[in-house]
């Protein structure tokens, strides 16, 4: 028999009293543990963060872990069992496992009885005192005036006001990198590009996004601000500005500038860097100088969670906020749904009974939020948080608790990016998702954040520093260039008051300039709670119900035209990266500039690099979602433009690269075809960037000597996308153009609800009377070339733009009114302007101004998507560096 192992030695009781322990490290199936003074051999695998039972636990009781219920068991459970659940065990279904031996079926499930507060038993509990000794010490800071406290970094700030200027925030930004640097006492100029207020309605989060935006533009660490518009928006400054105004935000005490594009983006990118250019003088003037620490407003995260998470690191926060509440200063615990599960715990210590039921209002109300698009916080644990043990939302809610230190009262509950005006411990309405819970923290004030991790998220935020602390050695060591604090040494041994007093320190240390190590490596992102579409319950059954497109052209009616063109050329292959989280975005950007600034693959036939840098991936619910990800990231490999494809995954997302892995062969398409890299997995940011670069390398070198230069006489791919409504001879040019790359063999792919299909001449050289219905969903690689119609849910320009890329397209034509939009980052997309609209007054901004007679204008767009496809032209919102790229939700899509 083998050597009996002692449960110190494998796992880890988060209380005492648990039934079940945490493995802290692979217990392979035959191991034999002591458990209650007996041997006991081990039937199954247990994996790293799994837990197992440690005593024996009667079919009907509960599971407990920090001595509170996770679950019920289903049947009797002997010491030794592995126990899972059936979330669990599909998980594991789509990871490679090595060997692990696991259970054919469940032992315990989610039945969890909802909490029920008793008022009658409240008793209001007092806060930690203050500390003289910590009151008494200071940081090195920058003073605001009017209240709007003292800063830890000193930024000049851009920001997009709406996901229509985002990438005008980022071009402005990027000019001015190289002037900012000759000011080195500033600490950052930054652009902020975030994904909400355009679309043509109000959005329903404009609570939200309004105070996120005036949060951002008041928040202390920003030294000066200039919010960009079209003026045009749902949202735009006039909107933010009254808003700021009549809500008392303190507008006047930061140097800003509300900037309008309306002569075009050229004058107004030049205005732009004029502004900015006044402003650097004095904002790199300013001097840090000793400030209280009462000062500090921290926001505390955690993202990336596993077993571990919720005993060393969350717990350790918990003590570090503790004493900034010591101190005088404010801590925001966020994140609504990852505390179902743990409203027991969050009321043990509250200061009265208003703020306990806003607590359990703001649970319901999100938890309706969900059930309005068929989607529970069962939702929010990702593939990453139950494939490290995280099983159910309980478990993660009663771990992600624990940032809460025992000692510690709630203080007050506040809304999504509603300002913190008082000291002591917030609780603030937010999703799960880590970006988007960031920004309403950094909204509602927060001017250092502090970040948990158990698998090595690597996400920051632009202009507040983020700490990071890891729950475990073994990823911190990993990690080493990412992660700051390795609260996995409480593991090892080392007091929790000891490393409680080290982060400290460290957390002062941040707040008086010293970098953070993500600081150091550069990477930033911004995503704030995003627009949910569905509202209205009765809807939801028939939103569910709706029959996916079979892939199948519309048949075209009528005669053909009577004319012939040469037939297009298509243009030269790329290199493409593919994201397949938030968090894994903008490392995978960092990557293709790296592999773009070495020119590998020119003399191969490859043009360049792109990356499809987003928001989604993580923090989301909702089974249409799920599914919508996977077909548009195998969708965009497939593209015919696409010589070399990666997908690099952050470790811990929702859809991993081990899912579309599996995803690839049900599709019967080989994974060996496309290469694999993961921030986590291979140890950080620089050393995925050099996997990645050597990938490329090895498969370039494997290409032909072609040089440079698009394929000629290929049938071709057309998008059209319309800012409606669209002029009749504007629609019959644009229906002439589309049969004859039909005829010719081509496709053209318009989305299903594009102002094209409100018009008759378009309908009569195309489909005629028949009925429309969508051919292909969103982002579905093309199989049968025709005339199709794209089920993109989406009337945002970006998003459909994302989805017909994803279904093929290989070129964009865009009828633009208003202004001109984004671009793709490798899809040409090329913009006309309707003759007499907005957008023909720029005319700079715009490939072409049409005339209204829709045979001279067929021959401008037969020849100007010719000179593009053939690279003899490139399209001006690409030469001005206006692209972007954002996945829609749909309908049915939600944050968690």
């Amino acid at each position: 028999m083998p050597l009996s192992l002692e449960l110190s030695a494998v796992g880890r009781l988060p209380a005492p009293g648990d039934n079940v322990a945490i493995a802290t490290r692979r217990i392979e199936a035959g191991a034999v543990i002591t458990l209650d003074g007996t041997p006991r051999t081990l039937l199954h695998t247990v994996l790293e963060g799994h837990r197992f039972a440690v005593k024996p636990i009667a079919r009907g009781a509960e599971l407990l872990s920090w001595g509170l219920p996770f679950g019920v068991a289903l049947r009797d459970l002997a010491p030794g069992e592995y126990v899972c659940n059936q979330f669990t065990l599909d998980a594991l279904a789509q990871r490679e496992l090595a060997g692990a031996v696991l259970p054919a079926a469940a032992n315990f499930e989610n039945r969890i009885a909802p909490f029920v507060f008793d008022e009658a038993a409240f008793r209001p509990a007092s806060q930690v005192a203050l500390a003289p000794e910590l009151a008494a010490r200071t940081f090195l800071g920058y003073p605001r005036a009017q209240g709007r406290g003292a800063a830890t970094r000193n930024t000049i700030v851009i920001l997009g006001t709406t996901s229509r200027t985002a990438s005008f925030a980022r071009q402005l930004a990027e000019r001015l990198k190289a002037i900012a640097r000759v000011h080195p006492a500033l600490d950052g100029l930054v652009a902020i590009g975030h994904t909400e207020g355009d679309g043509p309605g109000t959005p329903n989060n404009l609570p939200e996004l309004l105070r996120t935006l005036a949060g951002f533009m008041v928040n202390p660490n920003v030294g000066a601000v200039l919010a960009v518009d079209y003026g045009s928006e749902p949202v735009n400054n006039a909107v933010l500005r009254e808003f700021m105004e009549r809500t008392g935000y303190p507008l006047s005490a930061v140097p800003h500038h509300f900037l309008t594009i309306g002569g075009g983006v050229a004058a107004a990118l030049a205005e732009g860097e004029r502004i900015v250019r006044a402003w650097l003088p004095t904002v790199a003037a300013q001097r840090r100088e000793p400030v209280p620490l009462s000062h500090l407003r921290l926001g505390m995260q955690c993202g990336g969670s596993d077993a571990f998470s919720g005993v060393s690191a969350n717990p350790l926060i918990g003590t570090v906020a503790r004493e900034v509440v010591r101190s005088g200063g404010a801590v925001n615990l966020a994140e609504t749904d990852e505390l179902v599960g743990a409203e027991s715990y969050i009321l043990r210590r509250v200061k009265d009974l208003a703020t306990a039921r806003r607590f359990l209002e703001m649970i319901a109300l999100f938890k309706e939020r969900l059930g309005w698009h068929g989607a529970t916080v069962e939702g929010n644990p990702s593939g990453g948080n139950r494939f490290r043990g995280l099983y159910n939302i309980v478990l993660k809610s009663l771990g992600a608790a624990m940032k809460k230190d025992p000692e510690i009262r709630l203080d007050h509950v506040i809304d999504y990016a509603e300002p913190m005006r008082s000291p002591g411990f917030y609780f603030m309405n937010s999703p799960g998702n880590d970006l988007e819970s960031v920004a309403g923290q950094v909204g509602a004030g927060c001017n250092l954040i502090i970040f948990t991790t158990g698998n090595g998220s690597v996400t920051n935020f632009p202009f507040v520093p983020t700490l990071k602390v890891t729950s475990t050695t073994r990823r911190h060591q990993l990690l080493i260039n990412e992660m700051d604090v390795n609260a996995g040494a409480y593991l090892d041994g080392t007091p929790m008051a000891a490393l409680t007093a080290e982060t400290f320190a460290l957390l002062q240390e941040v707040a008086s300039g010293r970098r953070t190590r993500g600081e150091h490596a550069g990477h930033s992102q911004v995503s704030i709670w995003r627009n949910w579409r569905q509202s209205d319950p009765s809807r939801l059954a028939a939103l569910r119900a709706r029959l996916a497109p079979d892939g199948k052209p519309l048949a075209m009616s009528g005669p053909p035209p009577d004319r012939t063109f040469a037939p297009f050329a298509a243009g030269a292959d790329v290199g493409l990266i593919v994201p397949t989280s938030m968090c894994s975005s903008q490392i995978a950007r960092l990557a293709a500039e790296r592999l773009n600034a070495s020119g590998l693959g020119r003399d191969r036939g490859i043009a360049r690099f792109a990356a499809l840098a987003h928001t989604e991936g993580c923090g989301f619910a909702g089974e249409t979602m799920y599914q919508l990800l996977q077909r548009t990231y195998c969708g965009y490999v497939n593209h015919p433009s696409v010589a070399r494809a990666l997908f690099l995954e952050h470790g811990c997302e929702k859809i991993p690269n081990d899912v579309i892995r599996r995803r690839l062969i049900e599709l019967q398409v080989d994974p060996a075809r496309y290469g694999w890299a993961s921030v986590q997995l291979d140890g950080g940011i620089e050393k995925v960037l050099t996997k990645v670069e050597a990938w490329f390398a090895g498969q370039i070198a494997a290409l032909p000597l072609t040089g440079w230069g698009p394929t000629s006489g290929r049938a071709i791919t057309l998008g059209l996308l319309t800012e409606g409504p669209v002029q009749p001879a504007t629609a019959d040019a644009v229906g002439i153009l589309a049969r004859l790359i039909v005829d010719a063999g081509g496709s053209t792919l318009l989305p299903e609800g594009d102002p094209l299909m409100a018009t008759a001449e378009y309908r009569a050289r195309t489909i005629g009377s028949g009925v429309p219905r969508a051919t292909l969903a969103y982002g579905e690689s093309l199989r049968h070339p025709g005339f199709h119609l794209v089920a993109t849910e989406t009337d945002h320009w970006v998003e459909n733009l994302t989805g017909l890329g994803g279904c093929g397209a290989q070129i964009v034509l865009g009828v633009v009114r208003s202004q001109a939009k984004p671009g793709h980052p490798f899809i040409p997309v090329v913009q006309v302007a309707a003759p007499g609209s907005p957008a023909a007054r720029t005319a700079d901004d715009v490939d072409a101004v049409l005339t209204g007679n829709a045979e001279q204008d067929l021959a401008v767009l037969w020849d100007l998507l010719q000179s593009v496809a053939g690279g003899a032209r490139s399209p001006a919102a690409a030469a001005h560096g206006l692209v972007d790229f954002q996945l829609t939700r749909g309908l049915l899509g939600v944050s968690t």
